[in-house]
């Protein structure tokens, strides 16, 4: 028999090879060799034919063309550019160089108007210098060509003195004596006038001061003041300067963020007492710390360290605001006021003892009010100002009505001397002047609002006893633009007449009121009065 079975054996193994084949074909790779493509590459203006596989960049064709490119080298199309047969590619060559230029700085001229001498006279007191900086700047050149060139730094190398012109602006005017010193703020610069009003000389010219506090010593020899600071962090810093005319020294307390209250301590002529904020970003610009500290210097400036009388504090309602302080004459007492309480300080623990309970103000803004405080020449009555209620409102705290009292220290029965006078009143006693042979008086100054129920508009000045009679408005006349509110100053001593005069601000300039007669008198004229203080 005849078999086939080897036959079909082979033929099988044949067609499994022939399958196999074709699977193994057809899951390779398919190898082709990659063709080129022929660009023309522009370098500084000539141009070169490179030959370059398909798919590459610009950045690939220029390295082909014999250019090592820089981190600032760039080409036109970008570098990163797939490139077709036929581009165009244009290389630019980017170079960045520093140069530092020397330049001047001109100094500026800077006129100040000044009241030691008449009105129009020029002076020129510090001749002006240029200044120098150097520049540096970032030139950018492509293909050598510059394109642009920037500054990125500038170093001062001599600062520029500016040029300050004096030009005399005190009116024409008939000298009048006066008692004591009587210091004053202009154009943020300290001045005292004594002997008589033409009598005038600088104490400070560093343009600086900001009026938060200005006080004389009692005996006229020093002048307690603070300046503003360039620091963000700081406020302001507070300074003493010889006022006498002995010498010119000045030099500061080491006490910065000084608001509400620095002040001389009675019966010395170096204590200062002070309190003091911290500056926040927030308004009104600082958290106050409502403490009180007392601290000694000597006349060739050392300062002792400040002894703390009263603790920091928050200060009760809206405390946040601050603490103001006044000293009885005699100095055994120290009265305070806040927000909402007015009373005197403990000096042997530094504890508040309140007279008087004040319904917080609501202002609706970033600010509260603190009632103004002053003793009476005896130091037995404190003078206030109380928040007042107003029928029909339902939240006290917003009544606009404010009155003028005393508190008698002995008693503590509060007396009401006159309704509505405005927040701003600040009253301040007379010295003691004789009312007859036997007897020994005081007055009472204070500021009265024209709009009394708008405690924030213009007052009048207003003098009366110490009870609250014979009340006599005294500066400006009826209907006139009113005063802003602000503190008053006595004369340390009567006139020839036994009167006294009452130094005050009148449209930003110094003005004087004869308390007996009522005859005024404005002492300046440049408008840049901003504080005061007579001792």
């Amino acid at each position: 028999m005849k078999t086939t079975q080897p036959h079909n054996s082979i033929r099988t193994w044949f067609t499994l090879c022939l399958l196999l084949g074709s699977f193994l074909s057809a899951c390779g790779p398919i190898q082709q060799t990659q063709g080129q493509i022929t660009v023309d590459v522009t370098i500084y203006g000539q141009i070169r034919q490179v030959s370059i596989p398909a798919g590459s960049t610009a950045r690939q064709a220029i390295t082909a063309a014999g250019i090592e490119l820089d981190l600032t080298d760039r080409s036109e199309p970008a570098l990163f550019t797939v490139l077709s047969d036929g581009a165009l590619v244009t290389f630019i060559d980017v170079e960045e160089i520093t140069e530092i230029e020397e330049v001047v700085i001109p100094f500026d001229t800077q006129t100040i108007r000044n009241e030691s001498f008449p009105e129009g006279e020029q002076r020129l007191t510090q001749p002006g210098v240029n200044g120098k900086q150097e520049i540096t700047y970032r030139r950018v050149l492509e293909n050598g060509v510059e394109v642009s060139r920037s500054p990125i730094k500038t170093v001062v190398i001599e600062a520029p003195v500016p040029e300050v012109i004096m030009i005399g602006s005190r009116a024409p005017s008939v000298a009048r004596p006066i008692p004591g010193r009587l210091a004053y703020i202009s154009a943020g610069s300290a001045w005292v006038m004594e002997a008589d009003t033409d009598n005038r000389r600088p104490v400070v010219t560093t343009g600086d001061l900001d009026g938060r506090i200005f006080s004389l010593s009692p005996d006229g020899v020093w002048l307690l003041y603070t300046r503003s600071d360039t620091d963000p962090d700081t406020i302001n810093t507070l300074w003493v300067a010889r006022a006498d005319g002995a010498s010119t020294l000045t030099f500061p307390l080491d006490i910065a963020n000084v608001i509400h209250y620095a002040g001389w301590v009675p019966g010395t002529t170096n204590g200062v007492a002070v309190s003091t904020v911290e500056p926040i970003a927030t308004a009104p610009g600082w958290q106050a710390n409502n403490d009180f500290h007392i601290l000694y210097f000597s006349d060739n400036g050392w300062v002792a360290n400040a002894r703390e009388i009263v603790p920091p504090s928050s200060g009760g309602l809206y405390g946040w605001m601050g603490t103001n302080f006044a000293w009885s004459p005699d100095g055994e007492q120290l009265a305070f006021s806040r927000p909402d309480s007015v009373g005197l300080v403990n000096l042997e623990n530094g504890s508040l003892n309140q007279l008087l309970s004040i319904t917080p103000y609501q202002t609706g803004s970033d600010w509260a009010w603190i009632p103004p405080i002053a003793w009476g020449a005896a130091g037995q009555i404190l003078y206030t100002i109380d928040h007042a209620p107003q029928p029909g409102l339902t939240s006290p705290e917003e009544s606009p009505l404010f009155d003028l009292v005393a508190i008698p220290i002995a008693s503590g029965v509060l007396v009401r001397l006159s309704p509505q006078v405005g927040m701003f009143a600040y009253p301040l006693a007379s010295p003691f002047y004789a009312a007859d042979a036997q007897t020994q008086v005081y007055s009472l100054a204070f500021l009265q609002a024209l709009q009394p129920s708008q405690s924030q508009s213009n007052y009048q000045l207003v003098m009366m006893d110490r009870d609250g009679s014979n009340r006599q408005a005294l500066y400006p006349a009826e209907g006139a633009p009113g005063l802003n509110p602000q503190r008053l100053a006595w004369s340390p001593q009567p006139l020839d007449s036994g009167s006294y005069w009452l130094a005050f601000t009148y449209q930003n300039n110094l003005w004087l009121v004869d308390t007996h007669s009522g005859q005024s008198q404005q002492l300046t004229g440049d408008g840049l009065t901003t504080a005061l203080d007579w001792k």
